[in-house]
């Protein structure tokens, strides 16, 4: 499958708008839980290249290839805490967006377990990796063949 367009060429400043956030949600949003975060909606979006580079990323952190792998069926794992979760299935909602947005239990679960500073960080982190898978898939960006 080859690439239909690469956006840091063709829209430069679109794709450091992107970037901007990118950086605020790296600052603001505990790493770990971030990680988790990415790989979650990437695999949700079927995301293969951001796949591939969060796994990467978060091994290289030093997060276990079993939380990694776990995350695909994160509900029953019993491999991540209460914030952990709580972040998961925040995920998994705003992800997958329906009409009828996201789920009252799902918001108060997060807002349980995280302030609302890191609640709205949260939310922006989700927003911003769905705005990577989106450009990946749609432009067909593919992981590298070596690593």
């Amino acid at each position: 499958m080859d690439t239909r367009i690469d956006l840091s060429k063709v829209a430069p400043e679109g794709i450091r708008a992107v970037l901007g956030l990118e950086q605020y949600v790296r600052t603001n949003v505990e790493h770990t839980v971030l990680e988790l975060v990415k790989l979650r909606a990437s695999m949700i979006n079927r995301c293969a290249y951001c796949v591939d580079m969060h796994s990467r990323d978060a091994l290289d952190s030093g997060e276990s290839s079993r939380r990694l792998f776990a995350v695909s069926a994160w509900r029953e794992a019993s491999f991540f805490d209460e914030r952990e979760r709580a972040a998961l299935a925040l995920t998994d909602a705003v992800t997958r967006l329906g009409e009828h947005g996201v789920p009252d239990e799902v918001w108060e679960q997060a807002t349980k377990v995280w302030s609302e500073k890191e609640v709205a960080d949260l939310v922006l982190a989700i927003a911003t990796i769905n705005v990577w898978n989106r450009i990946a898939v749609t432009s067909r960006t593919q992981p590298p063949v070596t690593v």
